[in-house]
């Protein structure tokens, strides 16, 4: 059974999408597996404007300017859970349920769009990833439960990706399409062709 502290952070991790204050910028990818990143760093959000035929966009672009998460932390009492409560596991299955179907940007369908993200591999091949989940921060799906639908996108890439970059970050650049795709590792309100997947470096440097 669930406890509060189990639900606490997992609800915690959600909210690290949903605060701009939490987006440090971070100046370069770490070494294979990640070492240097700690669960709920985000990347430093693109300038916008076009790289060549892909349009640069952030994570916020994906979330529908008049959905709130939020709404549905209003009636949650944490401070009233104890642990082994069946309250929590109920609480976190409706979190679940919620982010599981939370509208996306219609609009996004059909665009040229690049977006840096960190990679969760589904499908593997050897050396090689044929299919992934590219998330907004580190961690996600992994280490704490997925974010919303929102902040999921579905990626299969015209050329897999070498196995070592599970969970680096990555800029993909590709298509995008809107509809759900449920794995074991969430479910994304996106799909994305990744006509390009390169690893993630950005000279900006460490806020202060």
């Amino acid at each position: 059974m669930i406890n509060a502290s189990v639900l606490r952070a997992a609800i915690g991790a959600s909210f690290l999408l949903l605060s701009a204050a939490l987006t440090p910028a971070l100046a370069q990818a770490p070494a294979a597996g990640g070492g240097e990143y700690q669960v709920g760093d985000r990347l430093a959000a693109p300038a916008g404007g076009a790289v060549g035929a892909f349009r640069e966009i952030s994570w916020d672009d994906l979330i529908p300017a008049d959905w709130n998460p939020e709404a549905f932390f209003a009636d949650l009492r944490l401070d009233e859970l104890g642990d082994n409560d069946p309250r929590a596991m109920e609480a976190l299955q409706r979190m679940r349920e919620e982010w599981d179907r939370a509208p996306v940007v219609e609009r996004l369908a059909g665009e040229r769009v690049r977006i840096p993200g960190f990679l969760v591999p589904l499908e593997t091949s050897g050396e090689q990833i044929s299919e992934f989940l590219l998330v907004p921060y580190f961690g996600a799906c992994v280490h704490v439960p997925p974010p919303p639908a929102n902040q999921l996108i579905h990626v299969i890439p015209d050329k897999p990706v070498p196995a070592g970059w599970n969970m680096l970050p990555v800029w993909v650049e590709g298509v995008m399409a809107v509809g759900r795709v449920d794995s074991e590792m969430g479910v994304a309100g996106y799909q994305l062709r990744g006509m390009k997947v390169e690893e993630y470096v950005d000279t900006e440097p460490l806020p202060d």
